[in-house]
């Protein structure tokens, strides 16, 4: 099930994230508790409080926000992120299969998405895939980075990019 946010509470909960001091998190956590006290199991303000105690380096308490935000239905973009910060998480505490299975569901949901992208291949570098990290990033730049320089070499980008992806999926199948 899907749900939906209001215009009201995404208002609040904008307003709570703009006024956040990163060097200083509990104000923000506890702004977002009290609104989740407010609107219990909403995934939207689970996703919030999740947010806020990762970004305050509490990464176990943030993965349980994260993990009922998406089980409770979190949608769009805030799903986006919700996943790159949960593989993200994940990462950083050494879990690096879950980590990849959460970036590689956002990437299949949103292959558009340039963060999403970046912290795929981060995850792919951290869990000791190297050469698909990188071959990821090559064909991120090729995508993205457009000046006369790098559109002169963008074949050899992608196809270099081509090669080391299929090193690492070589490597998956022995």
């Amino acid at each position: 099930m899907t749900a939906t946010l209001s215009p009201e509470l995404e208002a609040t909960l904008r307003e709570i994230f703009d006024r956040r001091n990163r060097a200083n998190m509990q104000p923000t956590i506890d702004e977002f508790l009290a609104v989740l006290a407010a609107h219990p199991g909403d995934p939207y303000v689970l996703y919030e409080v999740g947010g806020s105690y990762d970004t305050a380096g509490e990464e176990e308490t943030a993965l349980g926000y994260y993990e009922q935000a998406l089980a409770a239905g979190l949608a769009g973009d805030p799903l986006r992120r919700c996943l790159l910060q949960y593989g993200s998480t994940l990462r950083i505490l050494g879990r690096f299969d879950d980590s990849l299975a959460a970036l590689d569901r956002a990437l299949a949901e949103y292959p558009d998405s340039d963060s999403v992208r970046l912290f795929h291949a981060l995850g792919l570098h951290a869990a000791g895939r190297s050469d698909a990290a990188v071959g990821e990033l090559l064909a991120f730049a090729a995508d993205r980075v457009r000046t006369p320089d790098v559109l002169r070499y963008e074949a050899a980008l992608y196809g270099n990019a081509g090669y080391l992806i299929g090193l690492d999926e070589k490597r998956g199948r022995a």
